[in-house]
């Protein structure tokens, strides 16, 4: 047994820890969890936990069931809101099959994968994302839902219940070890957005599945309702999240070149060239739901066409600006993904699409100066502006001939997402929606 399983025991026995909740995602990033008691904690760690992968989207066929969680002792904590006596914890896990071999569909080792790759190129890939999420009045059957508030950009609302949200948000957080930069009320009505620190990308997706969890339960602990779908109110900006990137070296930023134009390394330039290159066949992973279009084609700082530019937040790439004398911060931002992304496969296929643009040479074209919303259609062409895909469907159909994707993501994982969402947008485009009614049926 090695010092952080011991280290685990030891805090399970010290903290009064009745349950570990063991933690792991299917395909589309649905969090799963299995508790334990303390009692069964050792043999976790030395043989996992069996269970029925295929009752679990994506992850296994029926003819070869069985499937082996093996929890990360590095990714112990205690989870806060379950109380301070007889306490709860969480770990991650890894999936692996009975023969103790990685599961090719668990999303976690998806991303492992990627990064072993970046790592035998010398890099370690860096991710620091911007959440945003909307409050709600508890939801009532056949109501529209109503925010919390009716506040707009960095408004400050006294006694707000935005306030007092992100105040015990960040508080949990930060006591489960995840550091919080700031946090502030976005455009829409009862929006926020609490921006994570800088981490490795795979604690990055940890993270973010434990900010979703975190998140939800203290909505319900304060009365409200907390959702991250991507476009939940017609007029409202959708909530996204822009990802920060960098590739480090060792303790250098690969991105960062003193005497280069905006101080973008040939790295940086390469990463940005591969990620606009592949950026369409991506986005059915970045953006893995017929309501993501809603967001990425209804405005409000939704990129919506494959271009880059410096501190431009009309583009889909955008390199922010820099304190000067802080090279170590060189950073370029990825603005389609959205806050209901799965992050481990989302993470592993824009590094891949970043890399493959380092490993070939990819030239990187002239930055965006324009505000390219206010373009006319001719304009975009002319300038080379190639649009995302218009929905799930188009998503689908250009990923499905992606070289890259099928690569990154293994052939199990890549055949269940195209089947799972051919599957919705099937769904999707049989209903007949509110808009055809109102707009119709007194006409027609």
């Amino acid at each position: 047994m090695d010092k952080q399983q011991e280290y685990v025991l030891r805090s399970v026995e010290e903290r009064d820890v009745r349950f570990i909740r063991l933690w792991f995602t299917d395909v589309l990033g649905v969090l799963k969890s299995v508790a334990i008691a303390p009692a069964e904690l050792e043999n976790a760690f030395e043989e996992g936990i069996g269970f029925d992968g295929s009752a679990i989207e994506g992850l296994t066929r029926v003819y070869e069931a069985d499937m082996i969680a093996r929890p990360d002792p590095t990714t112990f904590q205690i989870l806060p809101w379950r109380g301070d006596r007889q306490t709860v914890a969480r770990m991650f896990c890894d999936i692996q099959t009975p023969e103790g071999e990685p599961a090719m569909a668990d999303p976690r080792y998806v991303l492992k994968r990627a990064l072993d790759k970046a790592s035998a190129q010398g890099f370690t890939f860096y991710t620091h994302p911007e959440i945003e999420f909307y409050l709600f009045e508890p939801l009532v059957d056949g109501e529209p839902p109503r925010p919390v508030d009716q506040a707009g950009y960095f408004d400050n609302v006294p006694r707000g219940t935005a306030h007092n949200f992100r105040r015990q948000a960040i508080t949990t957080l930060e006591s489960m070890g995840i550091s919080v930069e700031f946090s502030h009320h976005e455009a829409g009505p009862g929006q926020n957005e609490i921006d994570l620190k800088y981490a490795d990308a795979l604690t990055t997706a940890d993270n973010i599945m434990t900010f979703r969890a975190a998140v939800k339960e203290i909505a319900l602990e304060q009365g409200v309702f907390a959702s991250f779908m991507p476009k939940p109110l017609d007029a409202a900006p959708g909530s996204g999240m822009h990802t920060h990137f960098s590739l480090f070296e060792g303790d250098r930023n690969a991105f960062f070149d003193a005497a280069a134009p905006l101080q973008l390394s040939d790295v940086a330039r390469k990463f940005i060239a591969g990620l606009l290159r592949h950026a369409p066949e991506v986005t059915a992973i970045t953006n893995q739901y017929v309501n993501s279009y809603k967001r990425l084609w209804g405005g409000a700082e939704a990129p919506s066409y494959v271009c880059w530019g410096s501190n431009n937040r009309s583009a889909l790439v955008r390199v922010p600006v820099r304190k000067a004398g802080k090279g170590q911060s060189s950073r370029i931002e990825y603005r389609a993904l959205d806050s209901a992304t799965n992050p481990y496969l989302a993470f592993a296929v824009l590094l891949a699409a970043g890399l493959k643009g380092v490993e070939e040479n990819y030239e990187l074209p002239d930055r965006a100066e324009d505000d390219v919303w206010e373009l006319s259609p001719g304009e975009r062409r002319a300038m080379g502006y190639e649009p995302l895909p218009a929905s799930l469907s188009d998503a689908i159909n250009v990923m499905e001939t992606s070289e890259l994707v099928a690569e990154t993501l293994g052939e199990q994982v890549f055949d269940f997402v195209l089947r799972n969402k051919r599957a919705e947008w099937d769904a999707y485009r049989s209903q007949v929606t509110a808009f055809e009614l109102e707009r119709f049926l007194p006409v027609l």
